[in-house]
């Protein structure tokens, strides 16, 4: 959608601040504050006038423009002061308004509005404050709406939740008053503009070579794999690696709530949830994504996340030969993905017998992998899990790897090391029935 086009739909007029955020900068020089609303309506003006522009074109024109009105009407404003003062109305024009640079920083991953006045962003593990903010609750709203309407949804009293994606593929949620006291709040999660290979976690310290180099093993040999892990930890960004391990002469499904998967093969059908329209009507589920998938005659079906009533479904699909389905879920351990996903199984409304859930989850997935962040920032695979089968009433697993916490440096780091439990898994003789060689020294105790 173009610039102008955004302009007409949503003509978005700067309010008066919040006796709290009259304590800013920009009230001390009121004549500044009142320039750049000038500004702002003259750059509308001249967008109007030039509307066969592309959107390149557009910035130059604003650029020019900005500075022309600025040297007319700014007389007393420094260079430095113009300088940022076109940035600022730019970025609300073009971009997010005050976030925009946050956005564009790739030391940036993730960016935490909590109302107008924090503005916090996560750098190597750690959360700052910034000193950017917006002017009130309503230009946040306008942020918001610039994100979501685009993608066919809505936020407003009736449905104050959403959760979308920007163009680049970050992840977007946004959730307003009133269920959201400080005022509206948007959480975004950046996604690095080059994507990750597995050469970058292990460079990273996410995981050790023989790690890797077996679970590449196991997405070729059509395992099912599941990752497990919290918020943040990087399970995602995980997925997307081991993705990458499909051949490329496979069709693969994507099923997310917000597409971001990013991967690099050619046949690739990614499905999205649809939320309620504003009747309560028309929602599309994870669920109902996945049910449709069994019919497009998928070689690997990926789920973002399994959060629900799809579990039981993933894990029929897992059991009726769709072999090598990828998935990630919430949890803080394996053991604890396993008793997760028996209460998501639960959640469908089938009257099943725990006994017949278990045997379902240990007859589908093949492999857990514990994804943690730990206290200093770091993201580390903590286990690589077998699930081995049923031992009576209960799910058998067996940890094939793990990290092994060994102290602290001065700088507050995590300090440690992978080693392997000395376990050759039943996955290694799958593996090598497909021709994968599997090193001995792989499972050698503390390698």
């Amino acid at each position: 959608m173009s610039l102008l086009k955004r302009l007409n739909e949503k003509n978005v007029t700067i309010s008066s601040t919040s006796s709290k955020q009259q304590q800013r900068k920009e009230t001390i020089r009121p004549k500044e504050n009142e320039l750049k609303v000038s500004l702002r309506n003259h750059l509308i003006t001249e967008l109007k006038n030039h509307n066969n522009l592309d959107e390149e074109q557009q910035l130059q024109l604003l650029n020019k423009e900005a500075m022309e009105f600025l040297n007319e009407n700014g007389e007393r404003l420094t260079f430095e002061a113009k300088k940022t003062l076109v940035e600022d109305v730019a970025n609300e024009l073009t971009g997010y308004g005050p976030i925009t640079p946050l956005l564009n920083d790739p030391s940036v991953s993730e960016v935490m509005v909590n109302g107008p006045d924090e503005i916090y962003v996560e750098k190597s593990g750690r959360l700052i404050k910034t000193p950017s903010y917006f002017r009130d609750d309503d230009h946040i709203l306008q942020v918001i709406e610039k994100i979501v309407a685009p993608l066919g949804r809505r936020i407003d009293e009736s449905s104050p939740m959403v959760d979308a994606r920007l163009p680049d593929g970050s992840r977007v949620n946004a959730i307003i008053p009133p269920l959201a006291l400080n005022g509206p709040t948007i959480t975004i999660r950046k996604f690095p503009t080059d994507r990750l290979q597995v050469e970058d976690l292990i460079r990273f310290g996410t995981l050790s070579r023989a790690m890797a180099q077996f679970l590449q093993g196991c997405v070729k040999a059509r395992l099912n794999v599941f990752i497990s892990g919290g918020t943040g930890s990087g399970k995602t960004t995980l997925l997307n690696v081991l993705s990458s391990f499909i051949p490329t002469d496979e069709r693969i499904i994507t099923i997310e709530d917000a597409a971001e998967l990013q991967l690099s093969q050619d046949h690739v059908i990614s499905l999205e949830t649809r939320p309620p329209n504003i009747e309560g009507r028309g929602a599309i589920t994870i669920r109902d994504l996945v049910r449709n998938s069994l019919r497009m005659r998928p070689d690997r079906i990926i789920i973002g996340e399994v959060r629900s009533a799809e579990a039981l479904d993933m894990l029929q699909a897992m059991n009726t030969g769709h072999d090598g389905s990828l998935a990630t879920g919430h949890a803080n351990s394996p053991r604890d993905m396993i008793a997760r996903l028996e209460t998501m199984v639960l959640m469908a409304g089938m009257d099943l017998p725990v006994r017949a859930i278990r045997e379902q989850i240990a007859g589908a997935i093949d492999l857990i992998i514990q994804q943690t962040r730990l206290k200093d920032g770091s993201r580390k695979i903590t286990h690589v899990t077998e699930v081995v089968g049923m031992e009576g009433e209960t799910i058998t697993l067996q940890d094939i790897f793990s990290f092994k916490q060994t102290g602290t440096n001065e700088d507050g780091k995590i300090e440690g090391k992978f080693v392997s439990t000395g376990i050759r898994p039943r996955a290694a003789e799958i593996l090598e029935n497909y021709g994968i060689d599997v090193p001995k020294d792989w499972f050698a105790e503390e390698w």
